[in-house]
């Protein structure tokens, strides 16, 4: 969907929003500043004015199309200007991209607040969200860069022609629940979710613009960010789920619900949905405690959903349909004409004349020298063979009792590989920060949808000189004859360079007190290293030296750069 059309929907509908929580705090900029220090602004670059308006009214600046701002980001269109503030299609000519800019002027009542929430979800870099590229104050304007997303959708126009499919929805509420956990834990909040603040990307993957930013540019504030924020991601899941808003009012192209009637589960307003969905909604729309007695305990955080949709057993997507091959054509071809069709019936077709037979003395003569030397050099062969036959049976003799004396001679067959349990891993930290120290378990838990994942490096593949290497110490559980080692790793391309140390203990002191045995180099997504000889030990470290570069990852939720994620390791003896 083209951004443009994404800003005329925000804008045209923000006044008959429907509020989330009736504890939401219309703050002034003090309030905000002093509640929401921090947040993040997206896509809704291009529709974050309304009938709210960011504050006061102040001068506009004269900004025009052609413009730069820091002589780098080319304004090329004015999506939204409402009193002072406006949002722009530019062109950041350094990176040559896209990119969306948020102005405001430098007294602006709000500006304050904007600019620090944009700075501090800069820092948050998760890649659910829409990414804040810039936050500037220069020549008395403020702006914020980010990112602009041609090829994003947002729900408001997938729930045009009717409800999303129930995996679709799960879907959606997973990964938004998610996200807004993962930004709560680092104390920011969104408190303007809604159908037009979360985008469904060319890829599946749902992301979430205006986080906190939103909210400080129409000055909201709340007492209870993380239930405000729960039961709006409750409110996206019920219009998913019936394509209506589970309010009164009309909104974001939505029919509210009757009037009078109250907040009814979803199954209940349209048939078929997935009762374990509907159930969801319900558990994060009544998070006040005012739920019906059919109702489970209601999620008051993110977090809470987020482990309430794991419970849920896992809707998987529907069958691609069937379509039938086109039914077969029978052609008829008459033999000895292909590619000519039969004719019709009680048609006569002429016999070709066979080619006259040769008559002559000459020809017959020649037959019969022919035929007598066949007849001599079949003799003459028949006796080689024979004889050849007889001496490669006398050989094939020597042959079987040779090799009947080999097999007398041989020792007993040699032992299959042995797995070795894994008894316990731990991140070993050679220099530098951590990885992902919470999930080296995901690595022998037996389970290859889930990884421990390294960060992502702007320099590669080879890790030096920044940095020696990433990798896992894993505990064999007492000294065990080590010969194989097996890694599943999640990306491939570029070459992953995986080596084997042996260890003295689960934390050794350093790599110079390890020792290394073994190592591979592949371009593909499994890496097993074969011991020239075994080893006998207990801790043994898999260290990745080398790692592909890859994109953007749905599923681990890592961005672009050189980086490599480990599934299953196996070890055997």
């Amino acid at each position: 969907m083209a951004e443009r059309s994404t800003a005329a929907v925000d804008v045209a509908d923000n006044s008959g929003e429907q509020p989330l929580t009736a504890k939401a705090d219309q703050s002034t900029a003090d309030g905000v500043a002093k509640n929401l220090e921090r947040g993040t602004d997206s896509n809704e670059a291009q529709g974050s004015g309304g009938t709210e308006g960011p504050g006061k009214k102040a001068s506009p600046p004269e900004l025009h199309s052609g413009h730069k701002l820091a002589r780098r980001y080319r304004l090329e269109e004015c999506v939204t200007r409402l009193d002072g503030f406006s949002s722009w299609r530019a062109v950041d000519e350094k990176l040559r991209r896209a990119v969306g800019v948020h102005i405001l002027p430098a007294d602006h009542t709000r500006a304050r607040s904007v600019l620090a929430a944009a700075r501090s979800s800069a820092l948050l870099g998760d890649p659910r969200f829409v990414q804040v590229l810039d936050a500037v104050e220069e020549n008395d304007l403020v702006y914020v860069v980010h990112e602009w997303l041609p090829d994003a959708t947002e729900l408001t126009t997938l729930l045009a022609p009717g409800p999303l499919e129930p995996h679709d929805a799960y879907q959606m509420v997973s990964q938004v629940a998610s996200a807004m956990a993962a930004a709560h834990r680092e104390g920011l909040a969104h408190l303007r979710l809604n159908p037009n603040a979360v985008l469904r990307a060319s890829t599946g993957q749902w992301r979430i613009r205006g986080l906190a930013v939103n909210a400080a540019l129409r000055g909201i504030g709340s007492d209870t960010p993380q239930r405000t924020d729960t039961e709006a991601i409750g409110a996206l899941l019920y219009a998913a789920l019936t394509q209506r808003w589970p309010y009164e009012s009309d909104a974001y192209g939505l029919s509210g619900l009757p009037k009078g009637v109250g907040l009814i589960a979803p199954d209940q307003v349209r048939a078929g949905v997935h009762r374990g969905l509907s159930e969801l909604a319900m558990r994060a729309l009544a998070n006040d405690g005012a739920t019906a007695s059919r109702h489970e305990a209601p999620c008051t955080t993110p977090e809470e959903l987020v482990k309430a949709i794991g419970e849920m057993p896992r809707i998987r997507p529907p069958e691609p349909a069937f379509t039938a091959p086109p039914e077969y054509q029978r052609t008829t071809y008459q033999q000895g004409t292909y590619g000519r069709p039969a004719p019709r019936p009680g048609a006569t077709q002429p016999i070709p004349a066979p080619p006259p037979p040769l008559q002559s003395r000459t020809g017959k003569a020649l037959k019969w020298a022919v035929s007598a030397l066949l007849i001599a050099a079949l003799g003459l062969g028949s006796w080689q063979l024979a004889d050849a036959l007889m001496g490669q049976s006398g050989k094939s003799d020597d042959t079987n009792k040779s090799q009947q004396t080999d097999d007398g001679d041989k020792g007993p067959a040699k032992p299959k590989p042995t797995p070795i349990k894994i008894e316990g891993a731990q991140e070993f930290v050679a220099g530098g920060d951590a990885q992902h120290p919470d999930e080296v378990d995901k690595t022998h838990d037996g389970n290859a949808s889930t990884y421990w994942k390294t960060r992502s490096f702007n320099e590669g593949p080879p890790l030096a000189p920044y940095k020696p290497g990433l990798g896992i110490v894993y505990d064999l559980g007492s000294a065990r004859n080590l010969s194989t080692a097996t890694i599943d790793l999640r990306y491939g391309g570029d070459h992953t360079t995986v080596e084997l140390w042996t260890a003295d203990s689960l934390s050794p002191a350093s790599l110079d007190s390890m020792h290394k045995v073994g190592s591979i180099t592949t371009t593909g997504t499994t890496a097993t290293v074969k011991l020239k000889k075994s080893v006998k030990t207990q801790y043994v470290l898999v260290w990745l030296t080398a790692m592909p570069k890859s994109g953007y990852d749905p599923v681990l939720y890592t961005g672009a750069g050189f980086k490599q994620a480990i599934g299953e390791v196996q070890f055997t003896g």
